[in-house]
């Protein structure tokens, strides 16, 4: 029996489900530290979880990151993408039913929830929204032309390709500060770019940061532009103190100035807060729609650590579990609409 006839691909990751007739208790869409927490949480309930993890984001933002020295339970550290395998692994171990797709459409409000991928349509009871976050970028003109031309958003990605060369970080984070040590191990110099005249990021990751000969340090400042045709030769950089401009030859740029919470799916059905993200009634999960839960980088702006998410992912399964049990849910499926959902004709 091949990959594929045992329902998996190549990769080892499930081919996707066929869409059918029964509504499933929990849908969760998207992954890392509370998705997949949800999905162990949810699969040793018992609530046989259909989890889209995402085309390309699956194991979400620590997939592009190196040690995580944080996370409980791990004395020497673990990386990334290796935690985020472990936490996938256990909720397959409970029975979770993991797909590496991107959801296309949601209808909240519908009692089935509707979860639409490419040509099929699934119902569910509950859909816990664990998307994540994106990389924040500069905004500046000819950004979006020079990435993978020198300029990049993940240095774990991307940080072999600068070896012995000049490059800049922009940022004042521990993300940030993560990303310029790290780039040490390549490139000859790093140069930390921050509009601030002090780091916000923690004492230790300041402390390596400041240690490391190949660091260096431009403070009071922002970039206005990205200087380069083809590829990146430099960046413009204006004193936010002066208003003094100073260009800063350079062959890399890697951002690290935040992150932008991943609704799309969910504008204009689910409730969002003044920073985009989506509220939920604290202390619980619960969105401003019955049945749908949230968890993660797309509710928390305030702590967005490993260790957080995954304490909401919990969370949201028990609130998900708790709203099945006291049959908030839909019962059976006795009329469907159509099963399959027509694709968008793509222009030639």
């Amino acid at each position: 029996m091949t990959a594929q006839e045992d329902g998996q691909d190549v990769t080892g990751r499930s081919s996707q489900p066929d869409g059918d007739d029964d509504i499933r208790d929990v849908v969760i869409v998207g992954s890392g530290p509370a998705g997949y927490t949800a999905a162990v949480y949810t699969a040793r309930a018992n609530l046989r979880p259909l989890v889209f993890e995402g085309a390309v984001s699956a194991g979400g933002a620590l997939m592009n990151t190196t040690e995580v020295e944080n996370f409980p339970g791990f004395p020497d550290g673990i990386q990334g993408p290796e935690l985020m395998e472990n936490l996938r692994r256990q909720a397959e171990r409970f029975g979770a039913e993991l797909v590496a797709d991107d959801v296309t459409e949601l209808d909240l409000a519908a009692n089935p929830k509707v979860v639409k991928i490419e040509d099929r349509t699934y119902l569910a009871r509950t859909i816990i929204v664990a998307t994540g976050s994106a990389y924040r970028m500069l905004g500046v003109e000819h950004e979006e032309r020079l990435l993978g031309r020198g300029v990049s958003a993940c240095a774990t990605c991307d940080g072999f390709f600068f070896r012995d060369q000049d490059i800049a970080v922009v940022g004042g984070g521990d993300s940030a500060m993560e990303e310029a040590t790290f780039l040490t191990r390549f490139a000859r110099s790093v140069t930390v770019i921050h509009r601030r005249d002090k780091l916000r990021a923690s004492a230790i990751m300041q402390e390596r940061a400041f240690a490391n000969e190949k660091i260096r340090f431009r403070w009071n400042a922002e970039v206005t532009e990205l200087l380069g045709a083809d590829k990146l030769t430099g960046v413009r950089l204006r004193d936010t103190v002066t208003g003094e401009a100073k260009d800063l030859p350079v062959t890399g740029l890697f951002v690290a100035i935040g992150h932008l919470p991943r609704t799309e799916l969910v504008r204009g059905q689910l409730d969002l807060d003044d920073a985009g993200y989506i509220s939920v009634a604290h202390p619980t999960t619960k969105t401003n729609l019955d049945g749908v839960f949230a968890c993660g980088d797309v509710v928390d702006h305030t702590y967005r650590q490993a260790i957080t998410a995954a304490g909401t992912g919990c969370a949201a399964a028990l609130d998900a579990e708790r709203f099945i049990a006291a049959g908030e849910g839909p019962g059976e499926v006795t009329t469907v609409a159509p099963r399959v959902v027509t694709p968008t004709p793509q222009p030639a």
